[in-house]
């Protein structure tokens, strides 16, 4: 039977695995157990080496269980989580105030329905993510939207003609 061999090109090799650039996720059971046999008197640098963890994440472990039981200043991880969806929902708000501005301009263009170029095309082409364009759009279309909730749409917002 022949065997066949592939080749890698060296710089495939030589490059990190995807799993080693990020950092490792560790359940909050084994974080427990390290801080607790870092508590018991164990230094940490023995632990780390015993774990084949790095000692700085048990410093940044033990920093953080400090502030999370009030004996340090800083975020707690509760207030760590309501930032990290504060910070998300306020990204998806500024799309949605960049695609309303964007369909606001594209609105006030005279389009042809034959071949003239849609609102959700240009955005496309700008970079704007045109799923969510798409359905905002069509929210402020909607003829019995307009006619039960004619202040909330988007064109009275931005100054444009129902």
């Amino acid at each position: 039977m022949r065997q066949i061999r592939f080749s890698c090109p060296a710089d495939i090799r030589s490059r990190p695995k995807e799993a080693e650039l990020r950092p490792k996720m560790y359940p909050e059971e084994f974080r427990r157990k390290v801080l607790d046999l870092v508590a018991a008197g164990r230094p940490a640098a023995q632990v780390a080496a015993d774990l084949d963890i790095g000692d700085q994440t048990i410093y940044a472990w033990r920093k953080q269980e400090l502030i999370d039981t009030g004996q340090a200043q800083g975020i707690t991880r509760g207030e760590q989580t309501e930032l990290a969806a504060a910070r998300q929902r306020i990204r998806e708000v500024e799309t949605q105030v960049a695609i309303l501005a964007r369909a606001r301009d594209l609105l006030q263009e005279p389009h042809s329905r034959n071949g003239g170029s849609l609102p959700s095309g240009a955005m496309a082409a700008e970079g704007l993510p045109v799923p969510p364009a798409c359905r905002l759009l069509s929210s402020a279309r909607s003829r019995m939207l307009r006619r039960a909730h004619p202040a909330a749409l988007p064109s009275t917002l931005f100054g444009m003609p129902g």
